[in-house]
């Protein structure tokens, strides 16, 4: 059965390999994913490590999707990019990485699986998550089981958090 078009946020993150080039490239790669397009991209921030702190800062970003695929299709076309510019998943967690493409939310759905969780359970605690999506999404996004994302914001201090200068 078709899905019809669902708005997905995703979180897009490196450390690796020229991780500006690694977000932006990644941003164009989104916008040949079948049955979807970019309908938004936020600004390139860097940020601390979430992990280890002896591994470079992050390049991330946000991008809106209006996708027909369904979340598990996304999420393989997702893993597929990270392959296609190297990334390699060897169990460590929130080690350095040269692309990490991340499904925040997917609709209104709700999905706790071992492979996929929806929304992404680091939403709320995560700067580097928070303002790139603030600066796409309608002011009174509501996250289900999180609640609005502008209450998650006045939450979440911006801490190291900078917004890069220049285009996606």
């Amino acid at each position: 059965m078709p899905v019809t078009e669902v708005i997905a946020y995703i979180g897009l993150g490196s450390n690796l390999q020229d991780p500006r080039s690694q977000v932006s490239r990644a941003l164009q790669a989104l916008d040949h994913l079948p049955r979807t397009r970019c309908t938004a991209r936020s600004s390139l921030y860097s940020s601390p490590p979430l992990g280890p702190p002896d591994q470079p800062e992050y390049v991330n970003a946000v991008a809106c999707l209006a996708t027909g695929l369904a979340a598990p299709e996304l999420l393989a076309a997702l893993l597929a990019v990270e392959q296609t510019h190297g990334r390699v998943r060897n169990g460590t967690r929130w080690g350095p990485r040269t692309l990490d493409l991340d499904i925040l939310t997917y609709g209104d759905a709700r999905i706790d699986s071992p492979e996929l969780r929806i929304p992404h359970p680091g939403i709320p605690e995560r700067a580097f998550v928070l303002y790139p999506l603030a600066e796409i999404a309608p002011a009174d996004l509501e996250i289900r089981g999180l609640g609005l994302l502008a209450d998650s914001l006045r939450r979440c201090p911006r801490g190291e958090l900078k917004r890069l200068g220049g285009d996606a």
